[in-house]
C-alpha cells in the first residue's frame, strides 16, 4: 500500500507522545503525594506542557515545511529521549517540570508536521476525516496505555519506583526514531517560494479570517473540557470516589478508551451524518451527563476502595463522557483544513495547535484551582460553560467555512 511506512511512522509516534503528554494528571497525582505541593501548584504543569505548544508552533509554523516534516519528528524524538531520562535520574518537581517543557516543545513539532502531512496522503473530505479521526483515536489508545503503564511500575514500599516508567519510555522512543528514520516518504511535500518572514505573515493573515476566529474558538473551549477532565480524572478517582492509587489512575483509562473509541466511531459516521449535527447531538449528550450523573459523586462514602467490583458505578459512567466529546476536535480540525488549500495547511495547523494548548492549560489551572478550593465533585460543574460556547461556535464556524468556500469556488 503506498505510504504505509509513513503513515505507520505517523501513527507510532502519535502514541509515543499521547503516552508522554498525558501522563501529566499520573505526575500530578505522584507529585502531591510524593513532593509535597498543593494541587494549584502542581496544576502549573499543564501550564509547562502547553504554553510551549504554543509558543513553538507560532514561530515554526511557516518554517517546518522548508526544514522538513520527517526531519521534524527526528527532532522531536530526540528531545523527548534525552529529557525521559533526565526525569529519572532528576526525581523532582523541577525535573518533571523540564519533563513537560521538553514534551511541549517537541509535540508542537511533531503535531503540525502529521497535520501537515494529512493532506498529503488524503484526496477528498470524507477521506480527511476519516484518516484524522482515526490518527486520534490511536492518539486516545497511547493516552489509554498510560493508565496501565504507569501503575505497573507503582510500590507501596519504594515511592520512587514509579520512576522506572522513564527508563522503558526512553526505549520506545529510541524505537520510534530508528523507524522514522529510516522510513521513506513517498510523496512530493509542497515548499513555498516565499521567504520566512512572508510565511509567518501568511500565518498571521490566517487570523483575521472569520472561519479561524470560530475554529480557534472552538478548538480552544473543547481543549479546555478534554483536557480539564483528563488531566484530573485521577486525581477525582482518588479524592472524591475514594479509589486506592492504583485504581485511581486506571479506572481513567476508561475517558481515554472512550475518547478512542468515540472518534473512530465519529470517522465512520462522517460519512454519512455532517459534522456539524453529529457533534451537536454529542455535545448535548455530554452535558446531560455533567449535568446529571456527576451529582452522584457526592454522596460516595468516604472509604478507600481496594478492588474493581466496589467501586460505585459513576467511576464507570462518568469517564464515558469521552464518546460523546472525543469527536470534536478532529473534525473540526478537519473541516477546517479541508477547506484552505494545501499551502495554508502547516500554518492553519499552527494557529491549530497554539489556540488548543492555551485551552489545555487554561481548563487544567482553573479545574486545579476549584479542586483545592471547592472540593472534587463540584470542580468538574465549571465544564457546562464551555460546553455551551462550543455548541454556538460550531454552527458560526460552519457558516463561515461555507463562506469561504463559495467564495473561493466563485474566484
Amino acid at each position: 500500500m503506498k505510504n504505509l511506512g509513513i503513515k505507520l511512522a505517523l501513527f507510532i509516534n502519535y502514541f509515543v507522545f499521547a503516552i508522554l503528554l498525558n501522563s501529566v494528571g499520573i505526575v500530578i497525582k505522584q507529585s502531591l503525594a510524593n513532593y509535597g505541593i498543593t494541587e494549584t501548584e502542581a496544576s502549573i504543569l499543564e501550564a509547562f506542557k502547553d504554553l510551549p505548544i504554543a509558543v513553538v508552533s507560532f514561530f515554526v509554523a511557516s518554517f517546518l515545511p522548508k526544514f522538513g516534516y520527517k526531519n521534524s519528528m527526528l527532532l522531536a524524538l530526540a528531545v523527548v529521549f534525552g529529557a525521559c531520562l533526565y526525569m529519572f535520574f532528576g526525581n523532582s518537581f523541577a525535573a518533571s517540570k523540564v519533563l513537560f517543557l521538553c514534551i511541549g516543545v517537541s509535540f508542537a513539532f511533531i503535531k503540525v508536521s502529521v497535520y501537515s502531512m494529512i493532506g498529503l496522503f488524503t484526496e477528498t473530505k470524507e477521506q480527511h476525516n476519516s484518516f484524522m479521526s482515526s490518527i486520534e483515536g490511536f492518539f486516545m489508545i497511547g493516552i489509554a496505555s498510560a493508565y496501565f503503564l504507569f501503575p505497573a511500575f507503582f510500590d507501596a514500599a519504594d515511592p520512587n519506583a514509579w520512576l522506572r516508567v522513564y527508563i522503558l519510555l526512553a526505549g520506545l522512543i529510541a524505537v520510534a526514531f530508528l523507524l522514522l528514520l529510516f522510513t521513506k516518504v513517498d510523496v512530493d511535500i509542497p515548499k513555498s517560494e516565499g521567504s520566512l518572514a512572508d510565511d509567518f505573515m501568511g500565518m498571521l493573515k490566517l487570523v483575521a479570517l472569520p472561519l479561524t476566529i470560530f475554529f480557534v474558538l472552538s478548538a480552544f473551549c473543547f481543549v479546555m473540557v478534554e483536557q480539564g477532565i483528563m488531566t484530573w480524572l485521577p486525581t477525582f478517582n482518588e479524592r472524591v470516589l475514594s479509589l486506592n492509587d492504583t485504581l485511581s489512575v486506571q479506572m481513567a483509562s476508561i475517558l481515554a478508551l472512550s475518547l478512542a473509541a468515540g472518534r473512530f466511531l465519529a470517522g465512520q459516521a462522517v460519512k454519512k451524518i455532517h459534522w456539524l449535527k453529529l457533534l451537536t447531538v454529542c455535545l448535548l449528550a455530554a452535558a446531560a451527563i455533567v449535568a446529571f450523573v456527576l451529582p452522584q459523586a457526592l454522596n460516595i462514602p468516604k472509604q478507600t476502595i481496594h478492588s474493581f467490583s466496589e467501586i460505585p458505578a459513576i467511576g464507570f459512567i462518568f469517564p464515558l463522557i469521552g464518546l460523546f466529546i472525543a469527536p470534536v476536535y478532529p473534525l473540526i480540525s478537519s473541516a477546517t483544513l479541508s477547506a484552505l488549500p494545501q499551502r495554508m495547511h502547516s500554518s492553519m495547523t499552527g494557529l491549530i495547535v497554539i489556540f488548543s494548548a492555551l485551552g489545555g492549560t487554561l481548563g487544567s489551572r482553573i479545574i486545579g484551582m476549584l479542586f483545592e478550593h471547592v472540593g472534587g465533585a463540584q470542580a468538574f460543574y465549571f465544564m457546562l460553560i464551555p460546553i455551551a460556547i462550543l455548541i454556538i461556535a460550531l454552527f458560526l464556524l460552519n457558516k463561515f467555512i461555507k463562506d469561504y468556500e463559495n467564495a473561493h469556488q466563485q474566484s
